[in-house]
């Protein structure tokens, strides 16, 4: 049997797992399997707890006699929540995380015991030498030491074969360059806390701290388990490489927000409970646009956390999927002709005295504080575009930039009519003119005639789905992340623009105090120059039409399609001197980091290419000649037979048809390989462009004509699920 087929046949027996026994409610469950300030309190003492809850408030290192009594405690807790091992729990530059388990079990002078040390909890020391360095170290120097970071909460990674104590870490090399993605994401976020708290002291000296904030909203596709199984493609790429349109796509619009399908529904409670015991705050759940895709959303967190929860997230999806027979698909674009998945980013910061500083307020001062934050931030991105299009450039998420279903690889601000109204007003006010028995206003901010910005702003500032980065009332949205990626990244490299333009904002506005101008009016001035300066970047249309690219051009704004050129910016000479200056990289970091991203695009090219080699040659190819042979003998049949000359030649045609696909492949195939031998010996930024720009464009070649056999030979012969059963047989 067409295993195809048999996979159908499975697929009818399905049903959703049945519920948990008796489910807990997400307030009974939150965090159960979280090392919290609740757990601390419980299993250690005032003093020790204390000085930790001091290390986590202000980044200060343990010393080591608390470390030892705080790994004592959280062993315990771990013992008695069913744990057996414990790990570092960090995130390489693959993009994923990674892990080393290690028992607590010992042997003492011959008897067992359970032990975990302060040195444990503090540093371990993984193989570093399979793991992207970018040239970092050598091959032989295989050390790697991975550092607690205590401001992310350890946590209890239980399954029904054990349970294991995850302890979140940074990953430096043995000469301490970073090869992870948090590390330097925490040198970004303390440096915007620095700036962003000296420029909240212009307005409120209460403020000692401020913490980047991250929504994040991820999307995924679900598919049954055996379709998987027999794509080639998706098993090993994430995306389908063939696969002809089904006749209804998403073009109804009758997924988007509709009834949750019951195994979809099955598993996201699952996903949900089980989110919630890891402390990930999950909100929301939906059905997305393509048929077969969802979105699930948790509540706003710190940005370490949230990106911490962000990484456990995917992994979690992955595995609840699996119990339920189904696969989550994470690529950005698991199947043509339908809308991809991203994963957007809302980022915001907040003071230590609870005020967001994305969110306009009631007052005037209150006013021109927002106005300070928002249009530095607007500033940061119009200087630093480049290096946050390079942040989220990758192979899979080229497939969705710019397709009409993300937004474009041009980076723009969106932020709606009546704060782009309020901008221009503030940057050229209005004259008035002050009648004689007017008195002049008392308060200094009300002197500045800033009009006044509603708490609560009306709906079009968050409805530009065609934006890479909109405000949306209190916070901006980041749409243009790819949705298996490690948001650390982009986050990072937002904290760091964002950092360095409020540094450059206080130093304009101390040298305008200087030289005897009014603090709120020294303030003003630089507000209306970042306005006037940052105009370029913000776009209020529709960023999907050929206008915006020729109007963009002539802003002088980038459009970067492709990965590896766009990667450039991070190694460009303004990156490499802010990066230095900031001390969030060294250059041979930075060199490195361009390394591993540029090698990770063309190990992803090229194993596509492989792949789609081997699925033409195995699949495609025989049964197309395996139909044809079929309708040859037909033809042959039916001349002895007699038949009318119209449906013999019908037939010819349908045969010739295949003939003309079947040779169409196979040049194809024949020409991709001859410029992927015309790429060997180039270096490897060359190498990448090279593919993308010759290699690539061949697999669209390919596809076509597979494509067109799908549609001609008989359902019975074709091997590979088809799109409208993988995207519509729930």
């Amino acid at each position: 049997m067409n295993p195809r087929f048999k996979a159908l046949e499975i697929i009818q027996t399905r049903e959703p797992i049945a519920p948990l026994a008796n489910r807990l409610s997400p307030s009974e469950v939150f965090a159960q399997n979280v090392f919290t300030k609740k757990a601390m309190k419980q299993y250690l003492s005032k003093s020790v707890y204390k000085k930790l809850k001091i290390s986590i408030d202000t980044g200060s290192a343990l010393d080591r006699s608390t470390a030892e009594q705080v790994a004592n405690g959280m062993k315990s807790w771990a013992l008695n929540k069913g744990a057996t091992h414990f790990t570092h729990w960090f995130q390489p530059l693959t993009g994923l995380t990674a892990e080393k388990h290690d028992s607590f079990f010992e042997l003492s002078h011959g008897e067992p015991i359970d032990k975990f040390s302060g040195s444990e909890l503090a540093q371990q020391e993984p193989d570093a030498s399979s793991f992207p360095s970018g040239g970092l170290r050598n091959t032989f120097e295989a050390r790697g030491y991975t550092a607690w970071d205590p401001q992310s909460p350890a946590f209890i990674f239980a399954t029904r074969y054990g349970s294991t104590l995850c302890i979140p870490t940074i990953f430096v090399s043995y000469t301490g360059e970073a090869l992870d993605y948090k590390a330097p994401l925490l040198k970004s976020i303390a440096l915007l806390d620095k700036a962003a708290t000296a420029v909240c002291q212009y307005f409120d000296s209460n403020v000692t701290k401020v913490t980047p904030t991250l929504g994040m909203e991820q999307e995924y596709f679900l598919i049954d388990r055996v379709f998987y199984d027999l794509r080639p493609d998706l098993m090993l790429t994430g995306r389908t490489l063939l696969g002809a349109g089904p006749a209804r796509g998403q073009q109804l619009d009758d997924h988007y927000f509709g009834s949750i399908p019951e195994r979809a529904f099955a598993f996201m409670n699952e996903l949900e409970q089980e989110a919630h015991r890891l402390g990930i705050p999950l909100k929301t759940r939906h059905n997305e646009v393509a048929p077969s895709q969802f979105e699930c959303a948790p509540q706003f967190e710190g940005l370490n956390v949230a990106l911490d929860h962000g990484q456990l997230l995917v992994d979690l999806i992955a595995r609840v999927a699996r119990k339920h027979h189904l696969c989550a698909l994470l690529h950005e674009k698991p199947f043509a002709y339908i809308n991809g998945s991203g994963k957007h980013n809302n980022w915001s910061m907040a003071t230590d005295t609870g005020k967001n500083l994305l969110s306009p307020g009631r007052n005037p001062k209150e006013n021109l504080m927002f106005l300070a934050f928002f249009v530095t931030v607007l500033k940061a991105l119009h200087v630093g575009a480049d290096i946050l299009r390079a942040s989220i450039a990758s192979a899979a998420n080229d497939h969705r930039l710019g397709a009409n279903e993300a937004p474009p690889a041009i980076i723009s601000a969106f932020i709606g009519s009546q704060l782009s109204k309020t901008l221009d007003e503030v940057e050229n006010p209005p004259r008035r003119r002050r009648g004689k028995n007017e008195e002049a206003p008392t308060n200094p901010y009300l002197k500045l005639r800033i009009p006044t910005i509603p708490e609560i702003l009306q709906d079009n500032t968050d409805r530009n789905r065609t934006s890479p980065f909109a405000f949306t009332g209190n916070k901006f949205e980041l749409r243009a992340v790819g949705s298996s990626a490690n948001s650390a990244h982009p986050m990072m490299v937002l904290n760091t623009i964002v950092a360095n333009q409020l540094e450059e904002f206080k130093e304009r506005v101390d040298r305008k105090i200087s030289r005897g101008r009014k603090k709120e009016l020294a303030l003003l001035d630089v507000i209306r120059d970042y306005i006037t300066e940052s105009k370029a970047i913000r776009f209020e249309g529709n960023g999907y039409s050929d206008e915006w690219v020729e109007e963009a051009a002539k802003r002088g704004l980038s459009n970067i399609k492709q990965t590896p050129k766009a990667l450039d910016a991070l190694v460009a000479e303004d990156s490499v001197r802010l990066f230095t200056k900031l001390g969030i990289f060294t250059e041979s970091e930075l060199h490195a980091r361009h390394e591993v991203l540029l090698e990770n695009y063309l190990n992803k090219v090229e194993i596509e290419a492989k792949v789609l080699r081997l699925m033409v040659s195995n699949s495609v190819i025989p049964a197309a000649l395996k139909y044809q042979g079929a309708l040859v003998e037909t033809l042959a049949r039916m001349g002895k037979l007699g038949f009318e000359a119209s449906i013999y030649a019908s037939q010819r045609k349908l045969v010739e048809t295949l003939s003309k696909d079947i040779s169409a492949i196979l040049e194809g195939l024949d020409a991709m390989k001859a410029k992927e031998e015309e790429a060997e010996g180039l270096e490897m930024r060359d190498k990448a462009i090279f593919y993308a720009e010759n290699v690539l464009p061949y697999f669209d070649v390919i596809r076509e004509p597979v494509d067109e056999l799908e549609m001609y030979i008989s359902d019975a012969d074709w091997p590979l699920p088809k799109y409208r059963e993988m995207l519509f047989i729930k």
